[in-house]
């Protein structure tokens, strides 16, 4: 039985992806194994510190939900404390700060993407310490390589974009498919390139309409009557701006992305004699079981996590760097936003092979030395 000698809360903040429970389970079991600590699980992220929900968290209870999607604590991205939507948009982190003391807490481990991140950076200033866990299906941390959940959601719309190809390809159809992803073009990067994908439009290289449909119609003179394009969700065309789903203080940044397909598809429909469908795989990408890679990777994060807390150390964010584990400093990633750099050797090979990423004229750094690649659809 814990000695309550050392004593931690844990936390999932934002949205759901899957590999959180696998986390959750490897703090609770690394803490109570390996440190003989008390653990305390704070329902839906910082909501329930700030309204003191909270539940111990024993061995047992995390059995078996390795494989479950999802958290079992449930998950809020409308909890920030210093903005708390709930009270409408008050400053509550005092509160937060009070459940920290009157817990007796010697460390807040949070399981969050940018906005956990952002949030636990100011909470240090208050005193708090946190040690983060990088989740998210966008990958768009700064300070890790990889984030929990990005292999998952890339492994769904890969399988989705296998399936599109077979009625693509016998209907005779340009189909759009769109990625969740946010302003960080990483998934739709990697299924598009996994999947074969004709056409890929990404947040970091605005595109060119004309492109586009010249890569289709160049597609059915040679006798494949059919295109695949991957879009992701924060796409834009030449001097264009971001497809808004919706706008409201309900939302972390007050947007909602989405409908660039539906976009898209409009523009394409007066330079092609073709018939147009969208897909948008929307929240499937979020669900379901993670694949092994981000059971491995939020089992390995996740015990580094509890051993910084045994070790006394906080501030900082567990990351992947260079396939080696290592940690950040929350004050260095804090409010930024990791997007897909164009010398990335992905879309290097992906322009190899003759994909399109909807300019005529794409130059990359290779990696090597000074080199440039200048390539044509």
């Amino acid at each position: 039985m814990p000695n309550n000698s050392l004593r931690v809360g844990v936390l999932t903040g934002g949205g759901d992806c899957p590999g959180i429970n696998a986390a959750l389970r490897a703090v609770t079991k690394s803490l109570t194994l390996q440190h003989d600590a008390e653990v305390l699980g704070f329902r839906d992220g910082f909501r329930g510190v700030v309204n003191r929900n909270v539940e111990p968290l024993h061995y047992r209870d995390v059995s078996g939900i390795l494989t479950r999607g999802g958290t079992i604590l449930g998950a809020s991205n409308k909890a920030d404390p210093f903005n708390y939507l709930p009270r409408g948009g008050a400053d509550v982190s005092a509160q937060v700060v009070k459940t920290y003391r009157t817990l007796d807490l010697d460390a807040l481990v949070a399981i969050g993407g940018d906005g956990t991140m952002s949030i636990a950076h100011r909470l240090t200033d208050l005193g708090v310490g946190i040690v983060g866990v990088p989740k998210t299906i966008d990958n768009d941390l700064v300070g890790t390589d990889r984030t929990v959940g990005f292999d998952t959601a890339v492994t769904i719309a890969t399988d989705a974009i296998d399936r599109i190809h077979t009625t693509a390809q016998s209907h005779h159809r340009v189909m759009i498919v769109e990625t969740m992803g946010r302003y960080s073009g990483w998934i739709a990067l990697h299924a598009g390139v996994a999947s074969g994908t004709d056409v890929i439009l990404l947040p970091e290289i605005e595109y060119d309409v004309e492109t586009v449909a010249g890569v289709c119609r160049d597609r059915a003179r040679s006798g494949q009557r059919f295109t695949i394009v991957a879009v992701a969700e924060g796409a834009r065309h030449e001097e264009g701006d971001y497809v808004v789903q919706e706008r409201g203080q309900e939302y972390t940044d007050s947007i909602r992305l989405g409908g660039i397909s539906r976009v898209l598809a409009d523009q394409l429909r007066e330079p092609l004699d073709t018939s147009i469908r969208t897909t948008v795989l929307g929240h499937m990408q979020r669900g379901g079981s993670p694949t092994a890679y981000d059971r491995n990777l939020a089992t390995t994060l996740g015990s580094r996590a509890a051993a910084l807390v045994a070790d006394g150390t906080t501030g900082v964010m567990v990351a992947v760097q260079d396939d080696a584990v290592t940690q950040v400093p929350l004050d260095e990633i804090a409010g930024q936003t990791r997007t897909v750099p164009l010398n990335n050797p992905l879309i290097a090979s992906g322009l190899d092979v003759g994909t399109s990423f909807g300019v005529d004229d794409l130059k990359v750094q290779t990696g090597t030395g000074d080199a440039s690649l200048s390539h044509g659809r």
